[in-house]
């Protein structure tokens, strides 16, 4: 899940040692090693900012409608690691007992369907953007209910225009690219897109939670790449977009590249729906400055730095939340101390079951409003 990897260079050369063969991949020059490293920092920091700033609209959304959100607890980040662990090593089981080109064919069906409604989640107002006025555009509203009149429950309830259709087909066009093809720029536009909307809707309710969940996935991902070759062989087979993959000969085969540096969706997620919840608290305090998404937008970016050196260095994969987890949570509870808010900090959740007097206030009066009507 969470891993860096970078796939070590293999040249296949005939007897003559003059002859190299056609699916070989050449090996990584300096420049393009510095290409490929440079475009996974890009691509793992956009998801992070994106999705951080979308998760405040989705919030308010969620507070404006009175949904309840679905949460993470303390408990469940605790049990997270473990279950994480029981499905990383059925997985790599999989791959030991059955073909993985079957495994992979299946995957690759189930992800275009995923990959495919999470672009147009976040395309579909880009695309829309682009479509002209004269667009014949019509509302659609699609109600899907079980049971008689009386005892009638809804399923589905669920609203689009033709706008929308339009997108689904564009992102639609990309899925089949990615089926066809399995092309690593479908895939980072698929895995781009998983990010981005992992990071918008996955809640942490409290600092506290998100402490337990990168303390235990810590030390979940030092032992599955240090102390087995487990995560890594789950990575290098696993052919879905639950990567972001660049090329390190593209400066030497273009787009047909194939030897390729990699990081798991999970070293940007995980660590972004903290950072996330780290810009809400920012928000809530009523304040101009983003110091503590900032700080942290910073560290990670600086810990996926240093993982990356070390793993140039000692030409092995690394797991990138050993150096993620330390910089994500000691630099902003580090702010915290010096400007005496780690109590605020540390009480503050995004969906209290408590009122506040504001809250409370406004529930009395509509009920008084309710009694004079």
């Amino acid at each position: 899940m969470a891993d860096s990897v970078s796939e070590a260079p293999v040249v296949n050369i005939t007897g003559n040692d003059t002859a190299v063969n056609a699916t070989a991949k050449i090996p990584a020059t300096p420049e393009g090693m510095a290409v490929a490293y440079g475009s996974l920092l890009l691509m793992a920091i956009f998801p992070i900012f994106v999705g951080a700033f979308r998760s405040v609209k989705y919030h308010k959304d969620q507070k404006e409608s009175g949904e309840k959100p679905e949460t993470m607890t303390g408990k469940d980040a605790a049990m997270f690691p473990v279950i994480a662990s029981c499905t990383l090593f059925g997985i790599y089981l999989v791959f030991q007992i059955f073909s993985k080109d079957y495994i992979n064919l299946l995957l690759t069906f189930y992800f275009f369907l995923l990959g495919v409604m999470a672009l147009a989640h976040i395309g579909t107002p880009i695309i829309s953007k682009f479509i002209p006025p004269s667009f014949p555009n019509m509302d659609y509203h699609l109600i899907f209910t079980q049971g008689k009149e009386e005892k009638k429950e809804e399923l589905l309830n669920y609203m689009f225009d033709r706008k929308d259709i339009v997108s689904l087909v564009i992102c639609g066009l990309i899925g089949i690219w990615y089926l066809v093809k399995k092309h690593w720029i479908a895939n980072n536009l698929f895995g781009l897109a998983f990010a981005i909307n992992g990071v918008e809707l996955l809640s942490l309710n409290k600092v506290s939670t998100g402490c337990i969940l990168l303390g235990g996935l810590f030390v979940y991902d030092i032992f599955w790449v240090f102390g087995t070759n487990v995560m890594v062989t789950v990575a290098k087979s696993f052919e879905a977009p639950i990567k972001l993959v660049f090329p390190q000969d593209l400066l030497q085969k273009g787009l047909e590249a194939n030897n390729f540096a990699m990081l798991g969706l999970g070293d940007i997620v995980i660590p972004g729906i903290f950072i996330a919840l780290l810009l809400r608290f920012d928000i809530s305090q009523k304040k101009e400055s983003r110091t503590y998404f900032y700080a942290s937008f910073a560290a990670y970016f600086l810990g996926l730095v240093m993982t990356i050196f070390v793993m140039h260095f000692f030409k092995h994969a690394q797991p990138a939340l050993l150096y993620l987890v330390p910089a994500c949570l000691g630099i902003p509870i580090a702010l915290a101390l010096l400007k005496g808010e780690v109590k605020a900090m540390f009480n503050y959740e995004d969906h209290s079951e408590e009122k506040t007097e504001d809250e409370k206030k406004e529930v009395k009066e509509k009920e008084e409003k309710k009694k004079e009507k």
